[in-house]
């Protein structure tokens, strides 16, 4: 078992992510590499759950944030295994979308 989950949120957020590199930008590479550079702060976070940052003022019970590239893995650790709720590009406005549910 390696210790996480990806929400079905942050499953749609990883495959448009490789989406737009892979489509969009016509690179592959770039593609796999971001979603190994992923997978690899997600193995991170099981081995050191309490990094990042909270946000209280996104949710009631506040995840932690973690920034890899320009996106932010948005987790819950405290839940086990450890749960990815979103992967999104830090430039979003990140109320909107976790209040709105997008």
């Amino acid at each position: 078992m390696n210790g996480f989950i990806l929400a079905p949120a942050a499953l749609g957020d990883l495959e448009d992510i490789w989406d737009y590199y892979t489509i969009e930008l016509q690179n592959p590479e770039a593609a796999d590499r971001i979603r190994d550079e992923l997978f690899a702060a997600f193995r991170k976070l099981v081995k050191t759950p309490g990094l990042g940052h909270f946000r209280s003022d996104l949710a009631k019970e506040p995840p932690r944030f973690w920034r890899v590239r320009s996106f932010l893995v948005i987790y819950r650790s405290e839940k086990r295994p450890i749960e990815t709720v979103r992967i999104l590009l830090g430039a979003r406005d990140l109320q909107v979308i976790i209040r709105d549910g997008q």
